[in-house]
């Protein structure tokens, strides 16, 4: 993706974010020399992937299969072997209409998934074979959406409603995409560790590749370990 696509995407999810009352925290809008500035006070977000992030998931095809992702917290996932600190995320999300977010499953997070707003929200649900890498093609799905038990068949389709949420847990493979048009999303899960707990179906990279075409208004999580020498570990 060229960098100037990126900033627009930014831009405009921004906006999106706004028109349903969700503001983003004030760090949200410092640009790249002000990040350096503050890189004595901003560790954290750092280590633990806090911020903007744009993938296509190195596909080239942003419209039709990509996501846009900010994450406002986050824990260490060192911190569950411990049972104790911060265990819990939190992110925003917009999946544009018909744009596909592709078949995963987490390994230890386990997520609500919710319609904070916009049009309807599709996820398409299997079940683990057993593998952890593959689907279970014939057995039913069951999930809670807002507490009441829902049964799919295998590769049934759940359609949210803005306020609607369904909780996943780890091994329930799905994937997304806006019905109708664009959705605003929540997500509320376990701290994970991006790196390690994301199985593609599909053999595809997590984050976009950049050409640097303009210089960027606000860094995105992939871009700190070029910029600061510190990695972070949202996931989604």
């Amino acid at each position: 993706m060229k960098r100037s696509r990126v900033n627009e995407i930014i831009s405009e999810a921004d906006e999106f974010i706004r028109s349903f009352g969700y503001i983003l925290p004030p760090f949200a809008y410092w640009t790249p020399s002000e990040m350096k500035d503050k890189q004595d006070q901003i560790d954290n977000i750092l280590r633990s992937g806090l911020g903007w992030d744009v993938t296509d998931y190195g596909q080239g095809d942003f419209d039709g299969l990509g996501l846009f992702l900010f994450t406002v917290r986050n824990g260490d996932a060192a911190d569950l072997g411990k049972g104790r600190g911060m265990l819990y995320a939190e992110k925003i999300m917009i999946s544009r209409h018909d744009q596909i977010s592709p078949m995963h499953r987490h390994t230890i997070k386990a997520e609500d998934i919710i319609n904070r707003g916009g049009a309807t929200l599709a996820l398409q649900l299997y079940n683990d074979d057993g593998t952890g890498e593959g689907i279970d093609t014939s057995g039913e799905v069951e999930v809670f959406t807002d507490g009441i038990r829902r049964v799919l068949p295998a590769g049934g389709i759940l359609e949210l409603s803005p306020g609607e949420s369904v909780t996943l847990l780890p091994g329930n493979w799905h994937k997304f995409w806006g019905e109708g048009g664009d959705v605003l999303i929540g997500e509320v899960s376990t701290v994970n560790d991006d790196r390690t707990d994301n199985t593609f179906l599909d053999p595809i990279g997590r984050f976009s590749e950049i050409e640097e075409d303009v210089d960027p208004i606000h860094l995105l999580v992939s871009d700190y370990e070029k910029w600061f020498g510190v990695g972070g570990n949202s996931g989604y």
